[in-house]
């Protein structure tokens, strides 16, 4: 399914760069962040991601931060291709330069309540070494919440479901796969308009929480987040 863009912000000189990554088994491939960060998150397959000497076992919805400066090697293990949704963030806050890969499971992280019904659970952020983005998995129930906007950058790839994206008065479709690029303050909404819970993995920047949503007049649309000033 193409992707679905909400025309991000053309001042944005370095925005979020989002990959599908995919490789048989039996693969090998020598990666390089260079002055980025960059955060994967495992779709399917198995895999082994190596670096500064220490291995890591990859499996599904598992993630992984990898520092700036940082040579890894990412091998595909499993009988079916490693596929990796990858997020590329530029221009990352400064470190202590001694950061490191790290690798945490999905399944062992902690739900929180965002709006509308809605969990997530995060993959990594600046409390797990990530300095300059949030990077989360998204429940999105069958419930359409209100139309509203974020006032961070952030790419989106749908894990599974089935939905609308609405933004800009247009709607475009979505199901496994889709693609959103999705710039500040931007009103928009995603529904959920299968019979199951849509589940979405996400980066954005700069990093806070995922419940820190506003309704278009800038009223804050869950309770605890300070008010901001509509545009």
């Amino acid at each position: 399914m193409a992707p679905a863009d909400s025309h991000p912000d053309p001042v944005l000189s370095r925005p979020l760069h989002q990959d599908v990554l995919e490789w048989p088994s039996g693969r090998v491939e020598t990666r390089r962040t260079g002055d980025a960060e960059e955060v994967l998150f495992v779709v399917g397959g198995h895999g082994r991601l190596t670096a500064a000497g220490a291995a890591h076992e990859l499996e599904p919805e598992s993630g992984a931060y990898i520092p700036p400066g940082c040579s890894y090697e990412l091998e595909s293990t499993g009988e079916t291709p490693l596929r990796i949704v990858a997020v590329r963030i530029p221009d990352p806050d400064p470190g202590d330069g001694t950061g490191a890969p790290v690798v945490r499971r999905l399944a062992d992280q902690e739900a929180h309540e965002a709006t509308t019904d809605r969990e997530f659970r995060i993959v990594a952020d600046p409390s797990t070494g990530l300095r300059s983005a949030t990077h989360f998995v998204g429940y999105i129930p069958t419930k359409r919440a209100p139309d509203h906007f974020h006032t961070y950058d952030e790419v989106i790839y749908v894990l599974d479901g089935e939905g609308v994206f609405h933004a800009h008065g247009e709607q475009q479709r979505l199901g496994p796969g889709s693609r959103i690029e999705l710039a500040a303050r931007t009103v928009h909404c995603l529904e959920n308009t299968g019979d199951h819970v849509m589940r979405v993995v996400a980066v954005f920047r700069p990093a806070g929480s995922p419940a820190a949503a506003y309704y278009p007049d800038g009223t804050p649309a869950y309770a605890g987040i300070p008010p901001v000033q509509a545009q």
